[in-house]
């Protein structure tokens, strides 16, 4: 029979190209169903590592987007009123724990801290969720794991120690010049060449953090400054509106953008 997470099973392969030891990490992580905790710039590639992941798991995924809007009851679930009175509706934690998926909180750091202590207890060795609304502790399927992601910075919130403390973390960054131009030219539909082009102006833009800019360029910026490429638009033009305009507002480091994008083309 099939289970109310089947709609959440990734049917295709989604492309991921590993920058180093990361898709066996996960696997061990995930043979003993331990949490995993991915930490990175923006636009790295952690959703899609988790993607591809559940794909080769043959798991299905339950992604959460989190944000400081986010309670308790988002995730766990609540009663809701209908024509034939009250039914209860687990949240995505819930649903995931009870069937066997893999949730993923992305930007867990960006919920409020009195929601994500929702799920220390599915993170040690009970895996169990508490329900208190309908008097229910759920224990977690044997298949279920619980990810979460999010982008370490300055004006980042920090995750609190009691949640840190219970993941494993993997620490991802951007691939080398050479495999992102092959992951730009892929995701993009364009000629490796271009995509190389595209990706040494990516990285001069790396250059400027801490210097004006939060974060550079990420390899998910570079792919859209391929898909305008891919559609006919004169590579600079593609690159000032995907990665110029789109990094900041700051006339000064604006300037410093545009040199460095007439220095690249």
């Amino acid at each position: 029979m099939a289970t109310p997470l089947e709609a959440w099973r990734i049917a295709s392969e989604p492309f991921y190209s590993p920058v180093g030891d990361e898709v066996a990490l996960f696997e061990s992580a995930y043979a003993r169903r331990l949490p995993l905790l991915l930490k990175g710039p923006t636009g790295c590639g952690k959703t899609r590592l988790v993607e591809y992941m559940a794909w080769r798991l043959s798991r299905p995924l339950v992604t959460v987007a989190c944000n400081e809007d986010l309670s308790a009851n988002d995730l766990v679930g609540r009663w809701l009123l209908d024509a034939d009175g009250t039914r209860w509706q687990d949240g995505p934690l819930a649903l995931a724990a009870r069937h066997g998926a893999i949730c993923y909180l992305d930007e867990v750091v960006e919920a409020r801290a009195d929601t994500t202590t929702v799920i220390h207890p599915l993170t040690d060795t009970r895996r169990m969720l508490p329900l208190a609304a309908r008097s229910e502790t759920l224990r977690a399927h044997p298949d279920f794991a619980l990810v979460v992601s999010y982008n370490p910075g300055p004006a980042v919130r920090e995750m609190k120690t009691s949640t840190r403390q219970r993941f494993c973390a993997l620490t991802l960054g951007y691939p080398d010049a050479e495999r992102e131009s092959l992951v730009v030219a892929r995701e993009a539909g364009i000629e490796l060449d271009l995509a190389a082009d595209i990706v040494a102006f990516g990285i001069r833009t790396r250059r400027l953090q801490g210097h004006g800019l939060e974060e550079g360029a990420s390899t998910r910026m570079l792919v859209h400054a391929g898909v305008l490429a891919a559609q006919g638009i004169a590579l600079p033009v593609a690159c000032r509106m995907a990665l110029v305009d789109a990094l900041t507002d700051d006339d000064a480091t604006c300037q410093a953008l545009e040199a460095a994008l007439e220095a690249s083309f």
